[in-house]
């Protein structure tokens, strides 16, 4: 978890995993089926998820589950999340990219065997409108959804959005049976209250439906009957055990007690013998350091030109060597596979380094760099990381003072703009470029920098114009000259996208990454 809009989530999964500490492997699950088509799956991973409810789910657990019981508009096809393709819908936009028309799948069902219809739909995205504090509530912000027939649903936007269909197609989104949920206390009109019961039961169309929901020890799912989608699941029970500790979850691998283990890091993954399979990727998220602009809290070192000397000073291949396997460097604030994203990234250059520093002013000040120094990323441990960067930036001239908190405490002083330098990490709420103009002058991330519109107009230009577009290649366009501006003159050094691994025995295949919801459980099966 994540990043500007994705830091509540965060922190909530943060405080999840610090109150289940202790809690690990153990939870018995036969897998001797586990190479039989319709056995049992038993996943291991460090439980983020705290209810099944699609409406309330935010986190990375959540979004497996409720990809698994819940099918939403638009979907996408492995790890791929260039391309939106069609979930329970195919779509048409207007050219202004402000009004979508979904037409509904012929024969489509629930799992009690009842037809999805365009009130299925209305009713689940209005439902989370509906509940102000619901975490994907802001996914529909400034929408508007109405049926136009049986089928068919029309969701228009105040503003050009043509990362829409990405949007959709995240599983909180996941559209809900409207009947079975409003017999139970659900309703569009902000008084909803079937979390309880969604907790218990499921009420949608996806290849599983809920068997038992343990929030601190694991989530178990059944085959469903009445699945009438694509995705036909291999297995009739799935097992999902929250074990908090990644050495456990090797362990169990190892010794056929599980068979996908979601939270290895690199060092256990490129230890693993043979009769194991590895799926090592990078992910979604960015680790990088932000240097703050204001004067009122860096004094006389909110300066981009230490920006620029801090960029060109560090040796990214030995900052790498620190993130393991599937890791690769940040080409700048947009990741590898992303919209957008830049070829290439900076390359350790100590000569411009200098003259940025001397061109800054710098005068022996001494920069205190703040992180969190107990929330790993994708195995990256931050304390390691701070060091290496503060030995790097020694060889500059820059002298660095590290200065560690715990990820809660030190998450008021990074939302509150008062880190005058700081090392931190953004991930994506959905798959979409749009998803990383916050770092702009003036936007979300570019103001807990001290940075506002006027302090680089053409930047704030290049992300306001992204974000309006109405023309795909255009707006690739647009989001390339973002980036290549906030590499050249933004006060944020993008360090590392971390990899994620994913680990499985030899009797399984199709444990794919996906950035938006981890892994895709009905896609998994018995190898051969």
């Amino acid at each position: 978890m994540n990043a500007p809009r994705r830091l509540a989530p965060i922190a909530i999964g943060a405080a999840a995993l610090l109150a289940l500490a202790g809690c690990s492997g153990g939870n018995s699950a036969n897998t001797d089926d586990s190479s039989e088509s319709g056995g049992s799956l038993v996943i291991d991973t460090a439980f983020s998820i705290e209810t099944t409810d699609p409406g309330h789910t935010y986190d990375p657990t959540g979004n497996m589950v409720a990809k698994a019981l819940y099918e939403t508009l638009v979907d996408f096809e492995g790890s791929d999340v260039t391309t939106p393709v069609p979930g329970l819908a195919s779509w048409e936009q207007n050219d202004d990219a402000t009004e979508f028309t979904f037409t509904l799948e012929d024969g489509r069902t629930f799992s009690d065997g009842s037809e999805i219809t365009a009130d299925d739909v209305v009713f689940s995205l209005q439902r989370i409108q509906g509940m102000a504090e619901a975490k994907p509530n802001f996914l529909l912000a400034g929408l508007t959804v109405e049926k136009v027939d049986e089928s068919t649903v029309s969701i228009t936007s105040e503003t050009p959005l043509l990362q829409l269909p990405a949007i959709l197609a995240n599983p909180a989104l996941g559209i809900v049976n409207a009947d079975v949920v409003q017999e139970n206390g659900g309703s569009t009109d902000g008084s909803d209250s079937a979390q309880s019961f969604l907790d218990g039961e499921s009420a949608g169309s996806g290849p599983f439906v809920l068997d038992t929901l343990d929030l601190t020890s694991q989530v178990v799912l059944t085959k469903n009957p009445e699945y009438s989608g694509d995705e036909e699941p291999a297995y009739d029970r799935v097992v999902i055990r929250n074990v908090t500790e990644s050495a456990t979850q090797l362990i169990n691998l190892q010794g056929g007690d599980t068979m996908v283990a979601m939270d290895l890091n690199g060092d256990q993954v490129e230890g693993l013998a043979d009769g194991f399979t590895v799926e090592s990727v990078p992910s979604g998220q960015t680790i990088f350091l932000l240097l703050n602009q204001s004067a009122d809290v860096a004094g006389d070192l909110a300066n981009v030109d230490i920006s620029e000397a801090i960029r060109y000073g560090l040796d990214y291949d030995a900052l790498l060597e620190l993130a393991g396997a599937g890791s690769t460097q940040a080409t700048g604030v947009i990741p590898t596979g992303f919209e957008g994203a830049l070829d290439e990234g900076v390359t350790q250059d100590l000569d411009r380094a200098k003259e940025a520093l001397a061109a800054s002013g710098y005068n022996g000040e001494t920069l205190r760099l703040q992180f969190p120094n107990d929330y790993p990323v994708g195995g990256v441990e931050f304390t390691p990381l701070a060091e290496r960067i503060q030995a790097q930036l020694a060889e500059i001239g820059l002298t660095v003072e590290l200065a560690p908190a715990p990820f809660a405490t030190e998450l008021d002083a990074y939302v509150g703009g008062t880190e005058a330098f700081g090392l931190w990490f953004w991930g994506p709420d959905y798959a979409d470029s749009a998803n990383f103009l916050p770092f702009g002058p003036g936007l979300k991330v570019g103001l807990r920098a001290g940075w506002d519109a006027s302090a680089n107009p053409e930047i704030a230009d290049l992300a306001a114009a992204a974000a309006s577009a109405t023309d795909v290649d255009a707006r690739t366009e647009d989001f390339t000259a973002f980036a290549e501006a906030m590499q050249e003159q933004g006060p944020f050094v993008p360090l590392i996208v971390p990899g994620r691994n994913i680990a499985t025995t030899d009797a399984v295949t199709g444990a794919v990454y996906n950035s938006v919801w981890d892994v895709d459980i009905a896609e998994i099966a018995p190898a051969g």
